[in-house]
C-alpha cells in the first residue's frame, strides 16, 4: 500500500475530537477537491510502499499507548488492501476511524466511518483541474454508497461549509441519503419475508426520517487558517443550531496551524 505519512497526533475534527491517536495517511485519491488541504496525495500524490506487515509494525511502535487509528488520505478506501490492514490493526486491539468521502463501499472492521461527502463547492477551477473537473463532479456525489456506509456502520457524517448557502445542498444531499436507506430497509424487509425467518412489518415512507441522527451531522467550516475558521463557525453556529446538527470544529489548525504531521 502506497503510505504518505503516519504520526502520532490528536483526532482534531469531529465526535472524538481530542482522541490520542495514530494517522495511517494513506496516498491517492479519487476525487480532486478544490480545497484539498492534503494535495500530496490527490493533486500530487506522494508516498512509498511499504507491505502490511511494515504499516502495522509502524503504527505499534509510534502509537505511545494511543489505542485509536485514524485511516485516512487521499481516499483510505481506494486500495483493496484497506480490507486487510484494517483487519490486522483491530486484531492489534487498535480502535479504527476510518475518514472517507463516501465514494466508495467495502466490508471491513471500523469502529467509526467518518464520511465527508463533497459538495459542489469543492468542484475544482478546470483550468487547474482539467479532465479531472469532470471526473471530480461525476464521482463526488453518490448517496446511495453512503447510505450502505450508515448502515453497516456506525459513523458520523462530516460536511466542509464555505457558504451559508451550502446547507441548502447539504439537506437536499440527507433527503437523498434518507431515500436510499428507505430502499435498502425495504430490501431487508422482503428478504426477511422470503426466507421466512420471521414475520417482517411492513414499512411506510414516513419512518425514513429516523434513519440520520442529526448529533451524527457535523458541519465544518472550510478553511486552513483561524482567523477564516473563526469568522465561518460565527454563521455556522447558528445554523447548527437550527437543524440539530454540530459544529465540527478544525482544533488541529488551533492547537499547531496548518502542517504535516498533525
Amino acid at each position: 500500500m502506497r503510505i504518505s505519512e503516519i504520526y502520532q497526533s490528536k483526532q482534531g475534527e469531529g465526535l472524538l475530537t481530542g482522541t490520542p491517536s495514530v494517522f495511517v495517511r494513506t496516498s491517492g485519491c479519487n476525487l480532486r477537491c478544490r480545497f484539498c488541504d492534503t494535495p500530496f496525495t490527490s493533486w500530487s500524490p506522494e508516498g512509498e510502499t511499504r507491505s502490511l506487515d511494515q504499516v502495522v509494525h509502524e503504527v505499534c511502535r509510534v502509537a505511545g499507548g494511543a489505542t485509536h487509528v485514524v485511516v485516512t488520505g487521499g481516499e483510505p478506501m481506494l486500495p483493496q488492501d484497506i480490507v486487510s490492514l484494517c483487519r490486522m490493526l483491530h486484531e492489534s486491539g487498535f480502535h479504527i476511524t476510518i475518514e472517507t468521502a463516501g465514494t466508495i463501499d467495502r466490508e471491513l472492521a471500523c469502529d467509526l466511518m467518518s464520511i465527508s461527502p463533497k459538495l459542489s463547492n469543492s468542484d475544482p477551477d478546470l483550468e487547474r483541474a482539467g479532465t479531472w473537473r469532470q471526473r471530480h463532479q461525476q464521482t463526488r456525489h453518490q448517496p446511495e454508497v453512503v447510505a450502505r456506509l450508515i448502515h453497516q456502520y456506525p459513523h458520523q457524517l462530516k460536511f466542509v461549509v464555505a457558504a451559508p448557502e451550502d446547507v441548502d445542498e447539504i439537506l437536499s444531499f440527507l433527503d437523498e441519503v434518507e431515500q436510499q436507506l428507505l430502499a435498502i430497509r425495504r430490501d431487508e424487509v422482503e428478504h426477511e419475508k422470503e426466507s421466512n425467518l420471521h414475520s417482517a412489518p411492513e414499512l411506510d415512507s414516513s419512518s425514513a426520517k429516523t434513519n440520520i441522527d442529526p448529533q451524527r451531522v457535523l458541519l465544518m467550516p472550510e478553511g486552513i487558517d483561524q482567523a477564516t475558521l473563526q469568522q465561518r463557525e460565527a454563521w455556522l453556529q447558528p445554523i447548527c443550531d437550527a437543524h440539530q446538527f454540530q459544529l465540527c470544529r478544525r482544533m488541529h489548525i488551533l492547537w499547531y496551524g496548518n502542517q504535516r504531521g498533525t
